[in-house]
């Protein structure tokens, strides 16, 4: 689905403020099975998360001169001096190349151009972020791993990965998911007369339903995460948000990805969410208030 032309005026965010807004809007929508505001984990809270999206802010605003990797390895240590978990990892991944086009330019034009900019530099500061930040669930594989030397190209190594990680799916891609799934779907959400936060919700269920979430799949298998994405079909057939069956199955969803010490939490789908989000600020298709 094509993303439909900015109403941006004069007042548009910076790219700095919309990032940041992006992580507080994502983080303060209770999606099911997410840490919100009215729900921490045991390792991580909703303050990690505010903090973390205030410290990326000013890093994200120089994207555009520093380039990618420059960005993410700043605002992975901006995050870590603040923050002694990894609250943003997936999303300072994929902020990082939207944030880094120029102003002028729209997203769909610009994301290309910026992916295949991209350097061994870049391949070098986006591993030393990822081993900064010590990601949950990682793992080790065959080729291009990232406890070892950096590849010469970052889209080489994204692409190796993206069969099981949608973050590196959306370099290897283009941003496609991002920009054609997400973000017009939080934009047709707000259009149909949804509250910003119901439209995030269910922008959050037709991600799962469609690709099961990378972090639930690398620290409880595939099935599960099948599993998590057929229940959250069943949320979505039950109705639309308002609804109250649609409301039933999504408390059940909520309390079963909560489930085995939070394990099952979708957190990959989560920076796609807030991708999404700075996507739809960037480019001025909602507009305040965002509730």
């Amino acid at each position: 689905m094509p993303l439909p032309e900015s109403s941006a005026t004069d007042g548009t965010l910076s790219i700095g403020a919309s990032a940041t807004l992006a992580c507080l809007l994502e983080a303060t929508v209770p999606k099911a099975g997410n840490v919100h505001r009215g729900a921490d984990f045991a390792d991580m809270t909703f303050t990690d998360f505010v903090v973390s999206a205030a410290a990326i802010g000013p890093v994200m605003e120089r994207a555009a001169e520093r380039g990618v990797g420059t960005t993410v390895l700043e605002a992975v240590r901006a995050t870590r001096q603040l923050v002694p978990v990894n609250a943003n990892l997936g999303s300072v991944l994929l902020l990082a190349p939207l944030a880094a086009v120029p102003r002028p330019q729209r997203l769909e034009v610009g994301v290309p151009q910026v992916l295949a900019g991209l350097t061994a530099r870049d391949a070098e500061a986006v591993y030393a972020a990822i081993r900064l930040a010590q990601p949950g669930g990682l793992g080790t594989t065959a080729e291009m791993d990232v406890a070892g030397t950096a590849p010469p190209s970052l889209l080489e190594a994204m692409a190796a990965a993206a069969q099981r990680d949608m973050v590196a799916r959306q370099y290897a891609e283009g941003f496609s998911h991002v920009l054609h799934s997400v973000a017009p779907w939080i934009v047709e959400g707000c259009a149909a007369g949804w509250s910003l936060t119901e439209a995030v919700i269910h922008t959050q269920l037709r991600m799962l339903a469609a690709y099961p979430d990378s972090l639930i799949a690398r620290k409880c298998g595939p099935e599960t995460a099948a599993r998590a994405a057929a229940i959250a079909q069943r949320v979505l057939a039950a109705g639309m948000p308002g609804d109250e069956d649609y409301l039933l199955e999504l408390g059940e969803f909520d309390f079963w990805l909560r489930s085995d010490g939070n394990r099952r939490n979708p957190g990959t789908t989560a920076d796609l969410i807030a991708a999404g989000l700075f996507v739809v600020l960037r480019e001025g298709l909602i507009r305040p208030p965002y509730r």
